[in-house]
Protein backbone atom coordinates (compact mmCIF):
# COMPACT_ATOMS: atom_id res chain seq x y z
CA UNK A 1 0.00 0.00 0.00
CA UNK A 2 1.28 3.47 -0.82
CA UNK A 3 0.56 6.91 0.60
CA UNK A 4 1.68 9.82 -1.58
CA UNK A 5 3.26 12.49 0.63
CA UNK A 6 5.00 14.52 -2.09
CA UNK A 7 5.27 18.10 -0.83
CA UNK A 8 3.79 17.28 2.58
CA UNK A 9 5.42 19.33 5.37
CA UNK A 10 6.87 17.18 8.15
CA UNK A 11 4.60 18.84 10.71
CA UNK A 12 1.62 17.31 8.91
CA UNK A 13 2.88 13.83 9.81
CA UNK A 14 1.18 13.24 13.15
CA UNK A 15 1.64 10.61 15.85
CA UNK A 16 -1.35 10.65 18.19
CA UNK A 17 -3.69 8.49 20.29
CA UNK A 18 -7.21 7.50 19.34
CA UNK A 19 -9.42 6.03 22.08
CA UNK A 20 -12.07 5.01 19.54
CA UNK A 21 -9.51 3.24 17.33
CA UNK A 22 -8.19 1.44 20.42
CA UNK A 23 -11.72 0.41 21.32
CA UNK A 24 -12.05 -1.05 17.82
CA UNK A 25 -8.78 -2.95 18.24
CA UNK A 26 -9.93 -4.23 21.63
CA UNK A 27 -13.24 -5.41 20.17
CA UNK A 28 -11.34 -7.20 17.41
CA UNK A 29 -9.11 -8.95 19.96
CA UNK A 30 -12.22 -9.90 21.91
CA UNK A 31 -13.92 -11.36 18.82
CA UNK A 32 -10.80 -12.98 17.31
CA UNK A 33 -8.65 -14.20 20.22
CA UNK A 34 -6.77 -16.59 17.92
CA UNK A 35 -5.26 -13.54 16.19
CA UNK A 36 -3.85 -12.28 19.50
CA UNK A 37 -2.34 -15.12 21.55
CA UNK A 38 -0.81 -12.66 24.00
CA UNK A 39 -4.26 -11.32 24.91
CA UNK A 40 -6.05 -14.58 25.71
CA UNK A 41 -6.22 -13.80 29.43
CA UNK A 42 -7.66 -10.33 28.86
CA UNK A 43 -10.13 -11.55 26.23
CA UNK A 44 -11.35 -14.44 28.39
CA UNK A 45 -11.82 -12.30 31.49
CA UNK A 46 -13.50 -9.47 29.57
CA UNK A 47 -15.87 -11.77 27.70
CA UNK A 48 -16.83 -13.52 30.93
CA UNK A 49 -17.72 -10.18 32.53
CA UNK A 50 -20.01 -8.92 29.76
CA UNK A 51 -23.70 -8.68 30.51
CA UNK A 52 -25.82 -10.84 28.17
CA UNK A 53 -27.47 -7.86 26.48
CA UNK A 54 -24.14 -6.19 25.65
CA UNK A 55 -22.63 -9.48 24.50
CA UNK A 56 -25.58 -10.01 22.16
CA UNK A 57 -25.32 -6.52 20.69
CA UNK A 58 -21.57 -6.97 20.15
CA UNK A 59 -22.27 -10.22 18.33
CA UNK A 60 -24.89 -8.46 16.23
CA UNK A 61 -22.33 -6.01 14.81
CA UNK A 62 -18.99 -7.80 15.18
CA UNK A 63 -18.44 -7.97 11.42
CA UNK A 64 -17.52 -4.28 11.70
CA UNK A 65 -14.33 -5.22 13.53
CA UNK A 66 -13.55 -8.83 12.58
CA UNK A 67 -12.89 -9.54 8.89
CA UNK A 68 -12.47 -5.79 8.30
CA UNK A 69 -11.95 -2.86 10.63
CA UNK A 70 -14.61 -0.30 9.76
CA UNK A 71 -13.49 3.28 9.28
CA UNK A 72 -16.22 4.36 11.72
CA UNK A 73 -13.50 3.87 14.36
CA UNK A 74 -11.50 6.78 12.91
CA UNK A 75 -14.09 9.46 12.14
CA UNK A 76 -11.63 12.37 12.53
CA UNK A 77 -10.00 11.23 9.26
CA UNK A 78 -13.28 11.65 7.38
CA UNK A 79 -14.04 15.24 8.38
CA UNK A 80 -12.93 17.53 5.52
CA UNK A 81 -11.16 20.63 6.69
CA UNK A 82 -10.64 19.27 10.19
CA UNK A 83 -7.36 19.08 12.08
CA UNK A 84 -6.80 15.47 11.10
CA UNK A 85 -6.14 14.58 14.73
CA UNK A 86 -8.10 12.15 16.90
CA UNK A 87 -10.16 13.37 19.82
CA UNK A 88 -8.77 13.59 23.33
CA UNK A 89 -11.51 11.35 24.73
CA UNK A 90 -13.82 8.64 23.49
CA UNK A 91 -16.74 11.07 23.79
CA UNK A 92 -14.90 13.58 21.58
CA UNK A 93 -14.44 10.97 18.87
CA UNK A 94 -18.02 9.78 19.11
CA UNK A 95 -19.04 13.40 18.56
CA UNK A 96 -16.87 13.33 15.42
CA UNK A 97 -18.68 10.17 14.33
CA UNK A 98 -21.95 12.07 14.69
CA UNK A 99 -20.57 14.83 12.46
CA UNK A 100 -19.69 12.58 9.51
CA UNK A 101 -22.01 13.27 6.61
CA UNK A 102 -24.55 10.54 5.94
CA UNK A 103 -23.01 9.19 2.74
CA UNK A 104 -19.55 8.97 4.29
CA UNK A 105 -20.91 7.22 7.38
CA UNK A 106 -22.82 4.68 5.29
CA UNK A 107 -19.78 3.90 3.14
CA UNK A 108 -17.68 3.31 6.26
CA UNK A 109 -20.35 1.18 7.93
CA UNK A 110 -20.72 -0.94 4.78
CA UNK A 111 -16.99 -1.59 4.46
CA UNK A 112 -17.50 -5.22 5.52
CA UNK A 113 -19.39 -5.89 2.27
CA UNK A 114 -16.29 -5.07 0.15
CA UNK A 115 -18.47 -2.62 -1.75
CA UNK A 116 -16.79 -0.57 -4.47
CA UNK A 117 -18.24 2.56 -2.85
CA UNK A 118 -15.68 2.26 -0.06
CA UNK A 119 -12.61 1.98 -2.30
CA UNK A 120 -13.80 4.23 -5.13
CA UNK A 121 -15.78 6.89 -3.28
CA UNK A 122 -18.88 6.20 -5.39
CA UNK A 123 -22.29 6.76 -3.77
CA UNK A 124 -23.80 3.78 -1.99
CA UNK A 125 -26.07 1.78 -4.31
CA UNK A 126 -28.75 0.19 -2.09
CA UNK A 127 -29.52 -2.82 -4.32
CA UNK A 128 -25.84 -3.67 -4.71
CA UNK A 129 -25.17 -3.14 -1.00
CA UNK A 130 -27.98 -5.56 -0.11
CA UNK A 131 -26.69 -8.12 -2.60
CA UNK A 132 -23.16 -8.00 -1.20
CA UNK A 133 -24.38 -8.08 2.40
CA UNK A 134 -26.54 -11.13 1.66
CA UNK A 135 -23.40 -12.93 0.47
CA UNK A 136 -21.84 -12.28 3.87
CA UNK A 137 -24.68 -13.64 5.98
CA UNK A 138 -28.07 -12.91 7.57
CA UNK A 139 -26.74 -10.61 10.30
CA UNK A 140 -24.94 -8.48 7.74
CA UNK A 141 -28.04 -8.36 5.56
CA UNK A 142 -30.24 -7.30 8.47
CA UNK A 143 -27.73 -4.60 9.49
CA UNK A 144 -27.57 -3.27 5.92
CA UNK A 145 -31.37 -3.11 5.66
CA UNK A 146 -31.51 -1.13 8.89
CA UNK A 147 -28.68 1.15 7.77
CA UNK A 148 -30.26 1.93 4.41
CA UNK A 149 -33.67 2.54 5.98
CA UNK A 150 -32.48 4.60 8.95
CA UNK A 151 -28.80 5.61 8.86
CA UNK A 152 -29.31 8.07 11.72
CA UNK A 153 -30.84 5.39 13.90
CA UNK A 154 -27.98 2.97 13.21
CA UNK A 155 -25.43 5.68 13.98
CA UNK A 156 -27.13 6.36 17.32
CA UNK A 157 -27.27 2.60 18.00
CA UNK A 158 -23.52 2.28 17.38
CA UNK A 159 -22.74 5.24 19.62
CA UNK A 160 -24.75 3.73 22.45
CA UNK A 161 -23.00 0.39 21.90
CA UNK A 162 -19.55 2.00 22.15
CA UNK A 163 -20.58 3.99 25.22
CA UNK A 164 -21.82 0.81 26.92
CA UNK A 165 -18.50 -0.90 26.07
CA UNK A 166 -16.71 2.03 27.68
CA UNK A 167 -18.75 1.64 30.84
CA UNK A 168 -18.42 -2.14 30.93
CA UNK A 169 -14.68 -2.58 30.33
CA UNK A 170 -13.00 -0.08 28.04
CA UNK A 171 -12.65 2.88 30.40
CA UNK A 172 -10.51 0.80 32.75
CA UNK A 173 -8.59 -0.68 29.82
CA UNK A 174 -7.92 2.75 28.33
CA UNK A 175 -6.63 4.10 31.64
CA UNK A 176 -4.20 1.18 31.76
CA UNK A 177 -2.82 1.48 28.22
CA UNK A 178 -3.09 5.23 27.55
CA UNK A 179 0.17 6.21 29.26
CA UNK A 180 2.24 3.73 27.28
CA UNK A 181 0.60 4.73 24.00
CA UNK A 182 1.17 8.42 24.72
CA UNK A 183 4.84 7.74 25.45
CA UNK A 184 5.21 5.85 22.17
CA UNK A 185 3.55 8.64 20.17
CA UNK A 186 5.85 11.23 21.80
CA UNK A 187 8.90 9.09 21.11
CA UNK A 188 8.02 8.64 17.42
CA UNK A 189 7.26 12.36 17.05
CA UNK A 190 10.61 13.28 18.61
CA UNK A 191 12.38 10.81 16.33
CA UNK A 192 10.67 12.42 13.32
CA UNK A 193 11.93 15.85 14.35
CA UNK A 194 15.47 14.73 15.19
CA UNK A 195 16.27 12.16 12.51
CA UNK A 196 13.62 12.53 9.85
CA UNK A 197 10.68 10.58 8.49
CA UNK A 198 12.59 7.52 7.30
CA UNK A 199 13.86 6.80 10.82
CA UNK A 200 10.44 7.44 12.37
CA UNK A 201 8.80 5.01 9.93
CA UNK A 202 11.45 2.39 10.63
CA UNK A 203 10.59 2.68 14.32
CA UNK A 204 6.91 2.19 13.54
CA UNK A 205 7.51 -1.13 11.77
CA UNK A 206 10.04 -2.74 9.41
CA UNK A 207 7.08 -3.08 7.05
CA UNK A 208 6.72 0.73 6.74
CA UNK A 209 9.30 2.48 4.58
CA UNK A 210 9.86 5.76 2.79
CA UNK A 211 10.29 5.64 -1.01
CA UNK A 212 11.89 8.66 -2.66
CA UNK A 213 12.37 8.56 -6.42
CA UNK A 214 11.59 10.65 -9.49
CA UNK A 215 10.93 13.65 -7.27
CA UNK A 216 8.09 11.92 -5.43
CA UNK A 217 7.86 10.78 -1.82
CA UNK A 218 5.68 7.86 -0.80
CA UNK A 219 5.13 5.92 2.37
CA UNK A 220 5.06 2.22 1.49
CA UNK A 221 3.34 -0.29 3.77
CA UNK A 222 4.23 -3.91 3.00
CA UNK A 223 0.91 -5.77 3.19
CA UNK A 224 -0.76 -8.59 1.28
CA UNK A 225 -3.23 -6.06 -0.07
CA UNK A 226 -3.13 -3.23 -2.60
CA UNK A 227 -4.25 0.34 -2.18
CA UNK A 228 -3.19 3.88 -2.98
CA UNK A 229 -4.07 7.15 -1.35
CA UNK A 230 -2.79 10.68 -0.98
CA UNK A 231 -1.88 12.72 2.07
CA UNK A 232 -1.92 15.93 0.03
CA UNK A 233 -5.48 16.00 -1.30
CA UNK A 234 -6.61 19.64 -0.95
CA UNK A 235 -10.28 18.64 -0.73
CA UNK A 236 -9.59 16.47 2.32
CA UNK A 237 -6.77 18.41 3.94
CA UNK A 238 -3.09 17.56 3.98
CA UNK A 239 -1.76 15.12 6.54
CA UNK A 240 -1.20 11.52 7.55
CA UNK A 241 -1.82 10.20 11.07
CA UNK A 242 -0.02 7.33 12.82
CA UNK A 243 -1.94 5.79 15.71
CA UNK A 244 -0.31 3.31 18.14
CA UNK A 245 -2.28 0.39 19.56
CA UNK A 246 -1.56 -1.95 22.44
CA UNK A 247 -4.13 -4.42 21.05
CA UNK A 248 -2.98 -4.26 17.44
CA UNK A 249 -0.26 -6.89 17.08
CA UNK A 250 0.13 -8.56 14.60
CA UNK A 251 -2.08 -6.25 12.55
CA UNK A 252 -0.78 -3.17 10.74
CA UNK A 253 -3.79 -1.35 9.31
CA UNK A 254 -4.04 1.43 6.76
CA UNK A 255 -7.06 3.68 6.16
CA UNK A 256 -6.92 4.61 2.48
CA UNK A 257 -10.55 5.33 1.51
CA UNK A 258 -11.12 8.16 -0.99
CA UNK A 259 -12.09 11.39 0.72
CA UNK A 260 -10.46 10.39 4.03
CA UNK A 261 -7.07 11.38 5.39
CA UNK A 262 -4.74 8.37 5.43
CA UNK A 263 -4.17 6.73 8.80
CA UNK A 264 -1.74 3.97 9.81
CA UNK A 265 -2.60 1.99 12.94
CA UNK A 266 0.51 0.23 14.22
CA UNK A 267 1.08 -2.13 17.17
CA UNK A 268 3.29 -1.29 20.14
CA UNK A 269 4.44 -3.31 23.09
CA UNK A 270 6.04 -6.74 23.22
CA UNK A 271 5.36 -8.94 20.21
CA UNK A 272 5.14 -12.71 20.29
CA UNK A 273 7.66 -13.04 17.44
CA UNK A 274 10.46 -10.83 16.08
CA UNK A 275 10.01 -8.34 13.26
CA UNK A 276 7.70 -9.69 10.55
CA UNK A 277 9.05 -11.03 7.27
CA UNK A 278 8.31 -9.12 4.09
CA UNK A 279 5.57 -10.28 1.75
CA UNK A 280 8.25 -11.09 -0.86
CA UNK A 281 10.14 -13.32 1.58
CA UNK A 282 6.92 -15.05 2.62
CA UNK A 283 6.17 -15.77 -1.05
CA UNK A 284 9.65 -17.27 -1.53
CA UNK A 285 9.12 -19.47 1.52
CA UNK A 286 5.74 -20.69 0.33
CA UNK A 287 7.17 -21.47 -3.13
CA UNK A 288 10.15 -23.26 -1.59
CA UNK A 289 7.99 -25.47 0.61
CA UNK A 290 5.54 -26.30 -2.18
CA UNK A 291 7.95 -28.88 -3.63
CA UNK A 292 7.62 -32.36 -2.03
CA UNK A 293 11.36 -33.08 -2.16
CA UNK A 294 12.19 -29.84 -0.35
CA UNK A 295 9.57 -30.67 2.25
CA UNK A 296 11.27 -34.04 2.81
CA UNK A 297 14.66 -32.35 3.05
CA UNK A 298 13.31 -29.97 5.67
CA UNK A 299 12.35 -32.95 7.77
CA UNK A 300 15.91 -34.27 7.61
CA UNK A 301 17.57 -30.89 8.10
CA UNK A 302 15.41 -30.16 11.15
CA UNK A 303 17.17 -32.99 12.96
CA UNK A 304 20.74 -31.87 12.36
CA UNK A 305 23.33 -30.58 9.87
CA UNK A 306 23.97 -32.54 6.65
CA UNK A 307 26.27 -32.26 3.67
CA UNK A 308 25.07 -32.27 0.07
CA UNK A 309 26.48 -35.78 -0.43
CA UNK A 310 24.69 -37.12 2.65
CA UNK A 311 21.39 -35.73 1.46
CA UNK A 312 21.94 -37.14 -2.03
CA UNK A 313 22.55 -40.59 -0.53
CA UNK A 314 19.52 -40.31 1.74
CA UNK A 315 17.07 -39.39 -1.01
CA UNK A 316 18.58 -41.24 -3.96
CA UNK A 317 19.17 -38.14 -6.10
CA UNK A 318 22.32 -36.54 -7.49
CA UNK A 319 24.37 -33.93 -5.57
CA UNK A 320 23.59 -31.25 -8.21
CA UNK A 321 19.86 -31.85 -7.68
CA UNK A 322 20.36 -31.51 -3.93
CA UNK A 323 22.29 -28.28 -4.47
CA UNK A 324 19.46 -26.82 -6.55
CA UNK A 325 16.89 -27.60 -3.85
CA UNK A 326 19.17 -26.22 -1.12
CA UNK A 327 19.68 -23.04 -3.12
CA UNK A 328 15.91 -22.44 -3.16
CA UNK A 329 15.67 -23.08 0.59
CA UNK A 330 18.59 -20.74 1.28
CA UNK A 331 17.05 -17.94 -0.80
CA UNK A 332 13.91 -18.39 1.30
CA UNK A 333 16.11 -18.01 4.41
CA UNK A 334 14.96 -21.38 5.75
CA UNK A 335 18.38 -23.07 5.81
CA UNK A 336 21.61 -22.01 7.50
CA UNK A 337 25.06 -22.98 6.26
CA UNK A 338 28.31 -23.47 8.16
CA UNK A 339 31.66 -25.00 7.31
CA UNK A 340 33.38 -27.74 9.31
CA UNK A 341 36.81 -28.35 7.86
CA UNK A 342 36.30 -29.27 4.21
CA UNK A 343 32.62 -30.07 4.73
CA UNK A 344 29.75 -27.63 4.15
CA UNK A 345 26.86 -28.40 6.48
CA UNK A 346 23.24 -27.34 5.94
CA UNK A 347 20.61 -27.19 8.66
CA UNK A 348 17.00 -26.03 8.90
CA UNK A 349 16.49 -22.70 10.69
CA UNK A 350 13.85 -23.96 13.11
CA UNK A 351 13.13 -20.46 14.45
CA UNK A 352 12.28 -19.23 10.93
CA UNK A 353 10.08 -22.27 10.30
CA UNK A 354 8.30 -21.77 13.62
CA UNK A 355 7.29 -18.29 12.48
CA UNK A 356 5.56 -19.81 9.43
CA UNK A 357 3.32 -21.90 11.64
CA UNK A 358 3.30 -24.49 14.37
CA UNK A 359 1.49 -27.05 12.18
CA UNK A 360 4.38 -27.11 9.71
CA UNK A 361 7.00 -27.23 12.43
CA UNK A 362 5.23 -30.08 14.21
CA UNK A 363 4.89 -31.94 10.93
CA UNK A 364 8.59 -31.80 10.04
CA UNK A 365 9.57 -32.70 13.60
CA UNK A 366 7.02 -35.46 14.05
Amino acid sequence: MTIDITGLPSERVVFDLSPLAELGAALHALAEPAHHPGLHGWATATAAGLKPDLAERLHEANFLWTATMSDVFQPYAGLPGGSGRPGATLADELDMLDRLDEERFMQAALEFSCSASHTSGEPVRPARALELAANRGPRQLDFTRRLLADPGGVRAWLRRLFEDCDEAFFADTWRRVRTGLAADAREKGALLRRKGLAEALRAVSPAVTLDEEDGRRRIHVDKMAHGRTSAVDPEVGAGVTFVPSSFGWPHLMVLYAPGWRPVVNYPVGPAVVPDPASVELLQRRMDALAHPMRMRMCRQLARGPYTTTELADTYGITPPEVSRHLSVLKKAELVTVRRRGRYVLHQLDVAAVARIGSDFLETVLR
